[in-house]
């Protein structure tokens, strides 16, 4: 190589701070390419590139969980586990629970970059369908549908789903 400079790879070690997102910037003084005629090394400049999680989705410092719920918890209730970046959480679960009913949970999510604070966890409920049942339970879902309990009648403080999806991107 020109000027006496040789080509090598060489392991960093690097202080990643936490809250640092997709995309940002780190520079390490002094650990680039040497100078010129011996002039002083450049800087290393990082670009932050995060890989995705089998759990959540990330936005910001909130993360985002979908859990999905079977139609008997829904309506009972019930306790269930959730994952965490730092192990389980166990939640519970009112009766009568709707499909996109979103929980949270204060500060289980990532940490905010120069802060001590943290992002929150968002626990967005689903109602799971089964695409096939047994004859016992279909008779069941029959006498079930004609309960005056099972008919749909939103009150006025029950949200549409687009009313809901308004709410959450305003």
């Amino acid at each position: 190589m020109p000027d006496g400079l040789e080509r090598k790879e060489v392991v960093i070690p690097i202080d990643i701070p936490a809250g640092v997102e997709e995309g940002m910037q780190l520079s390490v003084r002094g650990k680039g390419n040497d100078g010129p005629m011996g002039g002083p090394a450049g800087d290393l400049l990082l670009v932050i590139e995060e890989q995705s999680h089998e759990a959540f989705v990330r936005d910001g410092a909130n993360l985002h969980y979908d859990l999905y719920l079977n139609f008997a918890d829904a309506v009972l209730g019930t306790s269930i586990e959730v994952p965490t970046l730092s192990g389980k959480a166990k939640i519970k679960i009112g009766q009568g629970t709707h499909s996109g009913k979103t929980l949270r949970l204060k500060g289980k999510g990532l940490p905010v970059l120069n802060s001590y604070e943290s992002g929150d966890l968002l626990i967005h409920v689903n109602l799971w369908t089964p695409q096939s049942i047994s004859a016992e339970e279909k008779t069941m879902m029959d006498q079930l549908r004609k309960s005056n309990n099972f008919k749909p009648n939103p009150q006025g403080n029950e949200k549409s789903f687009f009313n809901r999806m308004k709410e959450f991107f305003t």
